[in-house]
């Protein structure tokens, strides 16, 4: 027997072993979840060199409270935050069918517009907005309340604080969260279920059970911009010398004399020096005086670089030196498509999944923004007026996208 024809003898003996496996346990994984853990994802470069400051969940809220990643964050977070919404029958299911459709969707509305005791729906889902484009971990507690006419409860949790168990092997009655509280003890975690904690991850990755949120991608070029914004204050506000008098053949006791006089008698005095001496004292420019030494060009092509972090034109963080008229609306439809849309899809997807379908088991219904498919309410209406009349869609299809109940209800009402 020839070794080719061994190794294929063996190979389909252990072929046949694991098809025998995968019979006893059906529907079963079989490959392992984040085996990069064991060797920890390094990002090309020099070896031995780290960025630092470190981006830790502290510095990444500390440079989103900086002028130009704040307005960043808030171009995406408040029009999220914003926007219209509604809660309708969901596709493959219609409000015949679904029992007490309208009053389950009417105690759905009322709970998400006071989610708890203290919050708005805009104040809780502007807290988990913002850590979901700072770190990619948008993390929000849900608890049921046994009362039919307010089912649940939200909380906004630190997503910084939450632990995944990568090990979970989707068993509800399992922990698949823990919440890191800083105490000692058996209170130093908080075990949560699946359906117990909505978390959001933005960029999502096979390599690590954690998000990438915008900020962690501008990390570095944002501390560069600090960094050049500071230099160019301090030259601004001539806090640092740009300039030095050459005084030729000058013993060093005429050398001390002149700078202790000019400190007591000139500097900060306003008063005009008056200098007398065989040679004219010469200035010497360490830079060129114009406002190229503030760096404004490197300026403007850092804020570029974090306009493309969080998927912005460059125009919605005030560089507007190439706009016009013509391009202006179009960056604007840009930002919208690119940073807004997948954010507001990504938010209502969790909230119909997590909290409609685990928690609550209500997998009829669905949380959508109005405001997604158009944003010229003229041409959605002449969309809408156009489909009516081919008949396309009927009066109560194009009232339920626009939030509104059926003509019939509304008429009875």
């Amino acid at each position: 027997m020839g070794v080719r024809t061994m190794v294929k003898d063996v190979w389909q003996r252990l072929a046949g072993v694991e098809a025998a496996a995968g019979d006893a346990g059906m529907g079963e994984r079989k490959t392992a979840m984040l085996p990069s853990i064991l060797s920890p994802y390094r990002p090309a470069g020099r070896p031995g060199q780290n960025s630092l400051p470190k981006p830790t969940a502290a510095n990444l809220r500390k440079f989103a409270e900086t002028p130009v990643v704040r307005r960043a964050i808030n171009v995406v977070k408040d029009k999220i935050a914003s926007m219209d919404w509604q809660v309708k029958v969901r596709r493959g299911y219609s409000g015949v069918t679904v029992a007490d459709a309208e009053a389950r969707m009417k105690v759905l509305r009322q709970c998400l517009e006071e989610p708890n005791a203290s919050d708005s729906f805009r104040v809780l889902w502007e807290q988990v907005l913002e850590d979901l484009l700072v770190g990619g971990f948008g993390a929000v507690e849900m608890e049921s309340t046994g009362d039919p006419e307010r089912p649940f409860h939200l909380w906004a949790v630190d997503g910084a604080t939450i632990q995944i168990d990568t090990k979970w092997d989707g068993d509800p009655n399992k922990p698949r969260y823990a919440q890191a509280t800083g105490r000692m003890g058996q209170e130093s975690l908080v075990a949560l279920l699946d359906d117990e904690l909505m978390y959001l991850r933005l960029n999502p990755r096979t390599y690590t059970p954690f998000g990438l949120g915008r900020l962690e991608v501008a990390f570095e070029t944002v501390n560069q911009f600090l960094s050049a914004s500071r230099y160019a204050g301090k030259l601004a506000s001539n806090s640092v010398a740009q300039y030095a008098i050459w005084l030729n053949d000058a013993t060093p006791e005429e050398h001390d004399r002149l700078i202790r006089w000019w400190q007591d008698e000139i500097e900060g005095t306003g008063r005009v020096p008056f200098l007398s001496c065989e040679q004219k004292p010469e200035v010497i420019q360490f830079a060129g005086g114009t406002d190229a030494d503030l760096r404004l060009q490197w300026q403007e092509t850092l804020i570029r670089m974090i306009a493309n972090a969080f998927d912005l034109p460059p125009m919605m963080l005030g560089v507007a030196s190439d706009v016009n008229k013509s391009t202006a609306g179009e960056l604007a439809d840009e930002a919208f498509q690119s940073a807004v849309i997948p954010v507001a899809k990504l938010l209502a997807e969790h909230i119909t999944r997590d909290l409609f379908a685990k928690k609550l088991g209500w997998r009829e219904f669905e949380f959508c923004f109005n405001d997604l498919d158009s944003r010229d309410e003229m041409q959605e209406l002449q969309i809408q007026t156009t489909l009516l009349q081919a008949g396309v869609l009927t009066v109560d299809e194009v009232r339920a996208m626009r939030g509104l109940g059926p003509l019939e209800a509304a008429v009875t009402q």
